[in-house]
Formats: C-alpha cells, sequence, structure tokens
C-alpha cells in the first residue's frame, strides 16, 4: 500500500466504517454457504423432474425391459450445477470490489477492504471447517447405522439418519469445498485491485 500513498500499518476495526467491512465479509461466507447448498437442492429437483418424464415416457425403465437415458441425467446435473453457481460467484468476486469502492467514498477503503478480508477469511475457515466435519460425521452416522446398529437399515435411527445425510453431504461436498475456493478467491481480488481502494 505504501506504493500507492497510504501507510497501513494497522486496521482500526473500532471504526464503525471498518467493522462494518469485517461484518460483510462474515456475512459474504454465510451467504456464500446458502446459496452453495441451495444450488445443491435446485440440480436435485431437475434431475427429479427429468427421472419422472423418463418413467411417465418410457414404462419400460420401471419393468427393467429398457434402460433409462442416463446421459441427459449427467448433462442436467452438470448444467444445473453451473447455473446455479453463477450468482454466488458474482458476489464472490463483486463484494470485495464493492467493499472497496463504496469504503473509499468514507475515506477508509483499504482498511475496510482489510477487514473484510481478514473476517471474511476467519469465518470462512470455521464455516468450512464446521461443514467438512459435520456433513462427513453425518454420512458416518448412517453408515454406522446401515452396519446393523442401532436398529439397522429401515429402523427409525436410519430414517433419521438419512435425513441427516441429506443435509450433511451439501455440506460436505459443495460448501465446505467451495469455501476455500472462496477464500482464495477473496484474497487474489484484494490484493490484485487494492490500488483502487486507497
Amino acid at each position: 500500500m505504501a506504493h500507492y500513498g497510504l501507510k497501513l500499518e494497522s486496521v482500526n476495526i473500532a471504526r464503525p466504517e471498518v467493522f462494518v467491512g469485517g461484518l460483510l465479509g462474515a456475512m459474504l461466507v454465510f451467504l456464500f454457504s446458502a446459496l452453495a447448498i441451495r444450488a445443491v437442492g435446485k440440480a436435485a429437483f431437475y434431475v427429479i423432474n427429468e427421472v419422472r418424464r423418463q418413467f411417465r415416457e418410457n414404462p419400460g425403465i420401471l419393468k427393467g425391459t429398457s434402460k433409462p437415458n442416463y446421459a441427459r441425467c449427467v448433462d442436467i446435473v452438470t448444467v444445473g450445477a453451473l447455473k446455479e453457481m453463477i450468482l454466488p460467484g458474482l458476489i464472490a468476486v463483486g463484494m470485495p470490489v464493492a467493499v472497496g469502492i463504496i469504503f473509499r467514498l468514507f475515506g477508509v477503503g483499504a482498511e475496510a477492504v482489510a477487514a473484510f478480508l481478514m473476517v471474511g477469511t476467519i469465518a470462512g475457515i470455521l464455516v468450512a471447517t464446521f461443514f467438512n466435519n459435520g456433513g462427513g460425521a453425518w454420512d458416518n452416522a448412517k453408515k454406522f447405522i446401515e452396519s446393523g446398529q442401532y436398529g439397522g437399515k429401515g429402523s427409525d435411527a436410519h430414517k433419521a439418519a438419512v435425513v441427516g445425510d441429506t443435509v450433511g453431504d451439501p455440506f460436505k461436498d459443495t460448501a465446505g469445498p467451495s469455501l476455500h475456493v472462496l477464500i482464495k478467491l477473496l484474497s487474489t481480488i484484494t490484493l490484485v485491485l487494492a490500488p483502487l481502494f486507497v
């Protein structure tokens, strides 16, 4: 920052504008996670509609006399996943820029973006760790019950574990790993565009 006329030695989070920048960093982590988890649900909904359509138009699938169109389902999942991740991607790229430029008007652009980056990184690491471990725990709980514990398959415990695993899979397979990418993206964009915020 010294090359651009600003000697930023510390980030004073006691200043309201800088504190709000930090809050926006934490908020971004939760918003991004919510959008990623919702994307999984929407992509699954697209597949369910396609499977129902195939069953309706080709009754031989249920009888085992004809094969379903697997390629169509794979195509739907791929296109649906890419389409649903456009908004989270745009928010991840746009938020650091917006925070830096808007708070520059208050004279604390670089400091607010620094708080945004620091708090976003801290929250991102904590939430990603929770999602990865929580989702894995729910997945392993289901497998444990399916091995015969707590009544095994078909029991009330198994039904509850299936519900937990349904929530846990987007946590450990989508939101958790995506947050690692978000953290790297935030730091890269913030550092590359730092001259705009001074």
